[in-house]
Order: structure tokens, then sequence, then C-alpha cells
């Protein structure tokens, strides 16, 4: 099947991709992987009046280390981060989730930014940066804004983009050296669609652990019960069940029985892995 008629066009800035995006009684999206959106036209489950190819902006692309953390711009590649293109402040975290995002050829072409902008229930980037606390930089017809992206997603294929607006990129705060992370997915098969992926973090000593699922709800979510618990430093694998069952029946409340051990399962994965560094 191929898509349905829809017009197209290569802005030269971000101020003309904006505008065009910003169109009144237009159907709009950006494109730049294409490794969502182009099959979801072809497939004709989504339909729009004008894509944006916004592949050529060359200032998405720019990555930037600061005294304060990390700046990654929205056209970043997948396989950028995992060939360790992006400074490696995470102790290998990125490259580690980059790695595992479907299969090398998509990897080549789709973006951390289509990745958050899409806010597929399973994909793996908005997990990440929530457990890493990052900020998404926005731009449009109002100026410039930033948001975090726990904020920026808000559920299944939903953000906070108004009209016009574009994903600029991605502000990750600097870890302490003390960082310790974990993480897992479970995939039925490489290049399938995720069934739970789980992330532990603690970004610095003193700092508080973040645990957040994902591929699980609607939105990547917090588990503030199972990261009490390995706050306090003696939780029995007991203990942390039953926070996790807390966590989840709040978050997941309709998962039957194996959805329940399988998101269990992943988050005490990611918490061995947090564990061994």
């Amino acid at each position: 099947m191929k898509a349905a008629p829809f017009e197209y066009l290569r802005p030269a800035s971000v101020a003309e991709a904006s505008a065009a995006l910003g169109r009144n009684g237009m159907t709009t999206a950006a494109i730049a992987g294409g490794q969502s959106l182009l099959p979801m036209l072809n497939l004709r489950v989504a339909f729009i009046d004008l894509l944006v190819d916004i592949s050529r902006l060359d200032e998405l692309r720019a990555v930037t280390e600061t005294p304060s953390g990390l700046q990654i711009g929205a056209l970043t590649t997948h396989a950028a981060i995992e060939d360790g293109k992006v400074p490696d402040l995470f102790g290998g975290l990125l490259r580690r989730v980059a790695g595992q995002i479907s299969y090398r050829a998509v990897r080549n072409h789709g973006t951390i930014g289509g990745s958050v902008a899409l806010a597929d229930p399973a994909a793996d980037w908005p997990g990440c940066l929530m457990a890493l606390g990052a900020s998404v930089r926005i731009a449009g017809p109002s100026g410039a804004r930033s948001e975090l992206v726990s904020d920026f997603v808000q559920g299944s294929y939903s953000t906070s983009l108004a009209a016009g607006e574009i994903i600029l990129g991605f502000e990750l705060p600097r870890p302490g050296a003390s960082l310790r992370w974990g993480f897992a997915k479970v995939v039925r098969k490489s290049g399938a669609f995720a069934s739970s992926i789980a992330f532990v973090v603690t970004p610095g000593r003193s700092a508080p652990v973040s645990v957040v699922l994902a591929a699980a709800a609607a939105r990547a979510q917090a588990c503030p019960e199972t990261a009490q618990h390995l706050q306090r430093g003696t939780a029995t694998d007991e203990a942390l069940r039953q926070a996790i069952a807390r966590d989840l029946a709040v978050h997941v409340p309709d998962a039957d029985a194996y959805q329940q051990r399988l998101h269990t399962a992943t988050i005490l994965r990611a918490i061995r892995d947090w564990r061994a560094q």
C-alpha cells in the first residue's frame, strides 16, 4: 500500500520549518529519519496534508558537552550514539540503549528526536531520558521553551508539542562520578517492539534513585515505591517484589498475571544490573 497524496516541503531553517508545521487548516508532520512515520503513512494509519522534511537542518545535529551536562540535537541518530559519537557522560548507558533499538539499518536513520516526538509507548528513549532527568528543548511561533521529558510525553503517541513547534534537542544533566545505572529490555525477537523496558539510575552518591518502566502503559512511568526501597539500601527481593507490585497496581492496573510477572522480572533484572556497578 502507498501513502495518500500529500504536499512535501524541505525547509532551509528551523524558523521556516516551524512556520510550515503551524499552517492553519492543514494536518502537518515533520520527518527526519522516517523509520516510524513512513510505514504509518504507507499503511494509511496516518494521513497528512503536508510533510515537512527537517533532515537537512544541520543546526539540529549539534552535540555539545557543557559544564552542566550534555546537549544532544534532535537529529542525532541512534547509530551515532551507539558508535560513541556522543560524549559518554553516563557510563555507557546511552550506547547500550541505542545499540538495542531495532536493527542497524533502522538505527542508521532513526533519530532520538523522532523517537521522543512520536511517543510510542514501546520506545526506548522516553524512559531513558526520564530516568536521567533530561529536558526537551522546543522552538515554535511563541519562541523557545524547555520542558522535562517526563512532562513532555503525555500518553500513547501524545506530547505537549503545539502547532508549529519543533524539537531542537535534549539537555541531560551531568551526573556525578558515582553514577550507577541498570537497564533491561524484553523483546520477542531482534527488531521487534519491546514488551517491557526498565531503567534504574542513581546520578550521584547522594542522589535519589530513579526507577522507570516503559512499554507497559501508555507512557513510561516512574516507580516510586521501588525506588524508595532501593534508596534505603536494605530491600530484600521479596520486599522489592511487593514494592514493584504496588507500582504496577498504579500504572498498569489492567495487567494480567503474565504481564505482571514480565514487568516484575524486567525491573528486577535492571536492579541486578544497577547493583553490579
